[in-house]
């Protein structure tokens, strides 16, 4: 699978990941202090063949993300769910870690974030949902983000997620629905 858009990734172990599992090419941040320098590589390559950002499922991950969304918007998101991103043996969390399916999927499910957030779910639908407080209210956000490849996030991102890639009503509740199927099966 050959890809036009430039895969943006952490670093040199992503890039080892991303070739394994396309062929593409990539821009590596070096790490969550991403520098002009690396920005403006970024810009470039969003100008020239568009941009997927592929970074860990974790705090800096979703760091880096942030800071390249802001300084280079219309970037497409891609998204590894944490249970696909851990070491098979030890400690250890990033894309370099994910199978070449995995990544393949992710790359294939990317999301371009909206510039202008539309209302579209509200904060009390996620409250009602029992994705913001409540026992359960951790693993249904982490399903929903898997369901609706947005990855997952906490309980005060998760509706800025949901503005920022245009997550329907109708999809939510799709998505809603397949998850509490799911626990009544358990």
């Amino acid at each position: 699978m050959k890809l036009k858009e430039i895969i943006v990734v952490e670093g040199r172990d992503d890039t080892t990941a991303i070739r394994r599992a396309v062929d593409a090419d990539t821009i590596e941040t070096n790490g969550s202090a991403v520098s002009q320098k690396t920005l403006e590589k970024i810009r470039h390559a969003q100008e020239k063949r568009g941009v997927i950002i592929l970074t860990d499922p974790d705090y800096p991950g979703q760091r880096i993300r942030q800071i390249v969304q802001e300084a280079v918007p219309g970037c497409k998101h891609a998204f590894i769910e944490k249970q696909d991103a851990l070491r098979k043996k030890g400690r250890g969390l990033g894309v370099e870690h994910a199978s070449p399916d995995i990544i393949r999927q992710a790359l294939k499910d990317a999301h371009l974030m909206s510039k202008a957030p539309v209302e579209l779910i509200t904060k009390e639908d996620l409250v009602t949902a029992g994705l913001i407080g409540g026992p359960q209210a951790k693993a249904r956000r982490e399903r929903l983000g898997a369901d609706l490849k947005i990855g997952y996030v906490n309980g005060k991102q998760l509706y800025n997620r949901l503005m920022m890639f245009e997550i329907t009503k109708e999809d939510f509740a799709e998505a809603l629905k397949r998850i509490l199927q799911e626990e009544n099966n358990e």
